[in-house]
This record gives structure tokens, sequence and C-alpha cells, in this order.
């Protein structure tokens, strides 16, 4: 194909299909690097593989990495968590935005880049895929109603800390209750008065076929809910006060498997690497 036929079938595509600003779909993907690892995982994934793998593709358009220190990894519950084992792995997040209807064409585009970054010796190898999962965005609830930053402005907006909680229903025709709960209960119910401005909830959805064999394909993608925690207060500072009760879920026909708070990555640095173990 030649360079100009590639730039036509580039202006085709822009003026076709959905383009708004709706966080559709997202990819949240925690990983743990292999010990003695860590500083070069690091800079790998800041220096590359944030921007090549993830930020330069057609439709992702707001990314945030975030990091759990020991003193962070040992906040989890539960300790038999059906996520991470043990729970403690698993202590760089990355979270993504993708424009919503735009799911297919992303996927396409990652598959193909992806497999090209893995011919060309741009894949680091160390690391271990603890959760990966492409997800559906379900809903989004509010401490503040209508003030401040939309789910929109997450992964741009200074947050200072972010929690990670996995919700299983007992069996996939208990999902949508559990979400109606959630939504319309228990959300606004611990919101309220929390450092915590909003949830964002998300449902998995299974890898492709053709994904790369270092990424294990996604379990309970009919039972599971995602729940980002985007925090005003390090979760460090205010945890106990409102944020260690988050593994007994007021729900009924549901399980906590996973509860982990991080905190954002400073870009560029290696800010809490030596933290980590």
């Amino acid at each position: 194909m030649s360079e100009e036929t590639r730039s036509e079938t580039y202006a085709e595509l822009a003026a076709v299909g959905p383009y708004g600003v709706r966080p559709g779909h997202a990819l949240i993907t925690m990983v743990e690097p292999h010990p003695g690892h860590e500083y070069a995982y690091n800079r790998w994934y800041e220096d590359d593989h944030y921007y090549a793998g993830a930020m330069a593709m057609p439709w992702m358009y707001a990314g945030r990495r975030w990091v759990a220190t020991r003193e962070l990894q040992e906040l989890r519950v539960p300790e038999d968590s059906a996520v991470a084992r043990p729970v403690t792995t698993g202590c760089y997040l990355s979270t993504y935005w993708i424009t919503e209807g735009r799911y297919d064409e992303h996927m396409k585009w990652t598959v193909g880049i992806n497999k090209r970054l893995n011919r060309d010796a741009r894949v680091h190898r160390e690391r271990t895929h603890v959760f990966t999962a492409f997800q559906d965005h379900a809903a989004t609830v509010y401490r503040d109603g209508a003030a401040g930053p939309r789910d929109l402005h997450a992964l741009d907006h200074p947050y200072a800390g972010l929690i990670l909680q996995v919700v299983d229903a007992e069996d996939p025709g208990e999902r949508a209750a559990l979400l109606d709960h959630l939504r319309h209960r228990e959300l606004p119910r611990r919101l309220a008065g929390s450092p915590a401005a909003m949830v964002t909830v998300f449902r998995p959805t299974p890898l492709p076929g053709d994904r790369m064999t270092y990424v294990k394909q996604v379990e309970a993608v009919d039972t599971r809910l995602t729940l980002l925690w985007f925090l005003e207060e390090d979760p460090r500072t205010c945890w106990q006060d409102h944020f260690a009760d988050l593994g007994a879920l007021d729900a009924p026909a549901a399980r906590v498997e996973l509860v982990a708070p991080f905190v954002p990555t400073v870009p560029g640095t290696d800010r809490y690497v030596d933290e980590l173990r």
C-alpha cells in the first residue's frame, strides 16, 4: 500500500463512525514485574510501551499509570483473592479510556501493533499479567452530582489515588441486579462524605483469540464487575476511616474478589520502584 493510499484511508475512517468523548470502554491491566527486573520494567513501560503500545493507538484517548508500594499491597483484601494469588501480586496498574463504539476498531489495531512490537523485540518479557482485561463501561456514580470532573476527565485530573475493586456475582443472572444495587444504593452511600469523587464500573470482555500468548484469557466475564474509585487523598492517609471495609460488600449473592489501593506514578521517573518489595 502506497503512502498516499494509507493517508486517504485514514481520512475515510475519520469521516465515519462514533467520535464522542464518553469512555465507553477501558483497558485495565495490573502487572507484576519479575523480581530483579522492577527498574527495567518501569523504564520500558514509561519510555516506550505506554505510548507505542497504548496511547498512540486510535480511539484510546486517555491513560494513567498507578503503583502499589509494599505498604499499599499489604492493605489488600481478601487474602484468598480469585484475582491475585497471592493478593499482594500486581504492583503496577495501567488504566485507559477508549471511545464509545470504537472497541472493535481499537482491538484490531492493538493486536496488530503488539504483534509488530513483539517481532521488533520491544516487549518486556520479565513480567506477569495478573489482571488484564478490556472492559465495557456500565455506570459512573459521582459523590457530588453534577459538580466536579466527569468520568471522561478521570485519567487526566490529578487524583491522589485509586482503588481497584473486583466483584463477582454468584451467577450470570445476578450481575444485572448487583450492578443496580451498586449504582443506586451501595456506591452513593459509601461515596457520601468520603475522599472518593467518583466510581466507574465496568464489565470485562473476552480477549481476542489472536491475543499475545503472555496475556491469559479473561476470567468470569459473565459474572464480574470492575470498579475504579478515584480518590482526592492518598489512600495511605484515609484508608482506615473510609475504605478498610470495602471487602465487606453489602449486596446479596456477590463476593468481593479484590480491593487494591494505588497511587499515581510520576511519569518519566523511577519514583516508588524501591518501595515495591
